[in-house]
């Protein structure tokens, strides 16, 4: 797939699942978007693979060298087996995986992550960045256990301002001096829509959103 493949081909399986949808929807933050956007709804284990397989496009795409995969608990878990899955199937990439656990263990092997011992360059999969809280505990693990954070992968930039006028991907770009790969962006989205005259409507909502609450490039 080349990247307007994938990224249209997204939005596609994206929309027909329902993980993306077009209305009026009140988020955490209290804006009401005229999108929204839910990995949890790719609940099954076809569409869990296919959503591996664009991370594995988008990730192969941007040439970050790495050495394994961290999913940060919960979201993470399921998102960062199915990319190494992808990874190995696809592009010949076998890579260990490893999650934190939300509690310490104190018995059995212990410690606060399962799976692959963290080593190397570690990317992150996660499924958005709303504040970057999230990114930022999972970097201070990985550096605590002596290896080092190659970037974060994530499924959609909103590409919206936080409390400053960058987004919240463009502080942890700049915070933590690492990439953010993401399948698509806001951008991909209204050029979905722009190429569909039948979504016009929905085209204007979301310029009118990005118009308000866009984050400055």
């Amino acid at each position: 797939m080349n990247n307007y493949d994938y990224k249209q081909q997204f939005i596609e399986f994206a929309l027909a699942n329902e993980a993306l949808r077009f209305g009026q929807f009140t988020l955490k933050s209290g804006r009401v978007s005229p999108y929204f956007f839910n990995t949890s709804l790719f609940n099954n284990g076809e569409k869990l693979a296919r959503l591996g397989d664009f991370y594995a496009a988008a990730i192969n795409a941007a040439g970050i060298q790495f050495d394994m995969l961290f999913g940060p608990a919960y979201k993470g878990i399921p998102l960062a087996s199915a990319v190494a899955i992808a990874l190995a199937d696809t592009y010949q990439h076998n890579v260990g995986f490893c999650f934190n656990r939300k509690e310490t263990k104190d018995h059995g092997e212990g410690g606060d992550t399962f799976g692959a011992q963290l080593a190397g360059k570690v990317l992150i999969v996660d499924d958005v960045i709303s504040a970057g809280t999230s990114v930022g505990e999972s970097v201070d693990l990985i550096t605590r256990a002596g290896a080092t954070v190659a970037g974060v992968a994530i499924a959609l930039d909103r590409a919206e301002r936080g409390e400053s006028t960058q987004s919240a991907i463009a502080e942890v770009r700049a915070k933590h001096t690492i990439p953010v790969v993401d399948i698509i962006a806001l951008d991909d989205i209204l050029q979905f829509l722009q190429d569909r005259p039948e979504h016009a409507s929905e085209l204007r909502r979301v310029e009118q959103y990005r118009a308000q609450y866009g984050a400055k490039s």
